[in-house]
């Protein structure tokens, strides 16, 4: 299905499908060629007429270096200076100005007196006449250079003063064209630009590859298609509901979702950078590098996580590890309540195959004739059994503990392990802080839990639960005790007494180690081989209430 919107007023061309009136917009490919060819050109443009103008003005000073020199060789010429005081300089002095003009390669040589009268001229006809243009400034004893235009046209020309002793007889005027200026130039420039065409050509061509090469490495996506894929990029990782957090070959995190930041428990700070030992815990950095690791256990915080890592190669080479995490904490609740309700279950069964058994016997001592033992053994029966009553405890008030306790006193008889109740025990309600209610079940759960199982048959279970100062619950055990040299790593994650399978032992304790220490507290072991083990948990900051419908008796 092919999908194509456009306002009320437009329409969809015939022959392209693109909206009428309406330009398609220029390809990357084009942008970045016309983008990189004019900053070439522009270039090539800027220092041209830069290089141009230096040269204009290198020319120009190597002319008047030339000029200065020649005019003040002339100007202390002695053959020059001995023509002043005859009768006719000018029959010296034109000879050796022309000689010195040809061999200089300059457009002219004049020498006047002290009023401007010519003495040599590249034109006979001008000499004893007076110069067109002003001789003042040489007259008085200064040197003058510039663009004056005289009777060979606009020239550049040096003006020097010729001295006898400190007396000024008489000026040397040297002089070039403005046009053989011009033509020395666009000699010049012509080879410039020559040069300067190659290096555009060059330049263009440079652009076109690196055109080309862009495009390779954005596997020829347009601007618009990069930005969509990016945006759907980010809706898909912040929308999925596992976490994933991306670790490169430096150990930097280069990508990190919501729902990573959310079971991490991590703020909204910017982390994409930075070092993964600085943002993830020991049990999740384990995981980094790990080809293609199996499913696991960790805990991270105060939750229970499924985690595993993946490695990713991209086709230029291998870039990340790819954690993948699963919320197991809810997973764990649940399935500790159904396995609660599996124990109810078959308690009942048991109950109703025990109560069974006692109707027969009721039922052969009526048909007997004995009629008070019948009687007598119904008193006996009467009021027993372990799913009767309110509570597990009148002092228990916070009726999912109760129940649990209840579904936890069903599996002990199962496993025909005593599970009793510490008299003095008290739980106000905790419906109003739903929190740390799921923190004192999931405390409570897991300490009893591991007790039924150090249990043997024929065992038995202390638990003690007080709110006097916050909340400390106490479970006892008469099991074999817990080994020296796991007593002082009981609490760590994957520690374990019993046999581990996939990392899904071990995490119990530590779970309850976290929570205690979340809410102020901290979890104790009071333990010795062969003597059972006591572990107390306390949780400061759960306040302390006055019972709600029950209290301790």
């Amino acid at each position: 299905m092919v999908i194509v919107v456009t306002d009320a007023g437009a329409q969809l061309s015939p022959v392209d499908g693109t909206i009428a009136g309406m330009t398609r917009p220029m390809s990357l490919r084009v942008q970045l060629l016309v983008l990189q060819v004019s900053i070439v050109l522009v270039t090539v443009v800027t220092a041209g007429i830069a290089s141009s103008w230096f040269q204009e003005n290198e020319l120009r000073e190597a002319y008047k270096n030339r000029m200065v020199h020649v005019a003040e060789s002339i100007a202390q010429m002695p053959a020059i200076l001995d023509a002043y005081e005859t009768d006719d300089p000018a029959a010296t002095i034109q000879p050796i100005a022309e000689v010195i003009r040809q061999a200089s390669n300059v457009t002219y040589v004049v020498v006047t007196d002290a009023h401007g009268i010519r003495y040599s001229h590249p034109n006979e006809d001008r000499i004893g006449k007076r110069v067109s243009t002003d001789p003042s400034v040489p007259l008085s004893g200064e040197m003058y250079v510039g663009t004056q235009t005289g009777t060979l046209g606009e020239s550049w020309r040096v003006k020097v003063p010729v001295f006898d002793g400190d007396e000024v007889i008489g000026t040397v005027s040297v002089g070039m064209l403005e046009s053989m200026l011009d033509e020395a130039l666009v000699a010049d420039t012509l080879q410039l630009v020559i040069v300067l065409a190659i290096a555009a050509s060059l330049g263009v061509l440079g652009a076109a590859w690196a055109t080309r090469v862009i495009r390779r490495r954005i596997y020829s996506l347009e601007p618009d298609e990069i930005a969509a894929l990016l945006e759907t990029r980010d809706a898909m990782l912040h929308g999925i509901r596992e976490g994933i957090v991306a670790v490169d070959d430096e150990q930097r995190i280069a990508l990190i979702n919501d729902e990573a930041r959310r079971l991490l428990d991590l703020d909204d700070e910017h982390y994409v950078g930075r070092p993964a030992r600085d943002v993830l815990e020991s049990a999740v950095l384990d995981l980094v590098g790990e080809e293609d690791a199996d499913e696991r256990l960790i805990l991270a915080g105060h939750r229970v996580l499924i985690a595993h890592s993946d490695r990713v190669t991209v086709p230029s080479g291998p870039t990340a590890s790819v954690l993948i995490l699963r919320d197991h904490t809810h997973l764990h609740e649940m399935l500790r309540e159904l396995e609660g309700v599996q124990s109810l279950a078959e308690g009942l069964r048991a109950q109703a195959h025990e109560f069974s058994n006692q109707l027969h016997v009721i039922s052969g001592l009526i048909e007997l004739g004995h009629a008070d033992e019948a009687v007598a053994l119904i008193e006996r029966t009467n009021g027993g059994g372990a799913l009767n009553g309110d509570s597990a405890h009148p002092g228990i008030a916070d009726i999912e503990v109760s129940a649990l306790l209840i579904s936890l006193d069903a599996r002990a008889r199962e496993r025909a392990i005593a599970l009793h109740i510490d008299p003095e025990s008290a739980l106000s309600d905790l419906s109003g802080e739903p929190d740390a209610r799921d923190d004192v079940l999931t405390v409570v759960g897991n300490l009893i839990e591991n007790a039924l199982d150090a249990c043997e048959l024929g065992g038995s279970v202390t638990v003690s639960i007080r709110d006097d100062d916050g909340c400390i619950v106490t479970v006892s055990d008469d099991g074999p005790g817990i080994p020296d040299r796991l007593a002082q790593r009981i609490f760590e994650t994957g520690v374990s007494t019993k046999t581990s399978a996939n990392g899904r032992r071990g995490i119990g304790l530590a779970l309850v180690r976290r929570i205690a220490r979340r809410h102020g507290g901290d979890v104790t072991l009071v333990t010795e081989e062969g003597a059972g083990s006591t572990f107390t948990a306390v949780l400061l900051n759960v306040a302390a209430r006055a019972p709600i419908g029950g209290g301790a008796s």
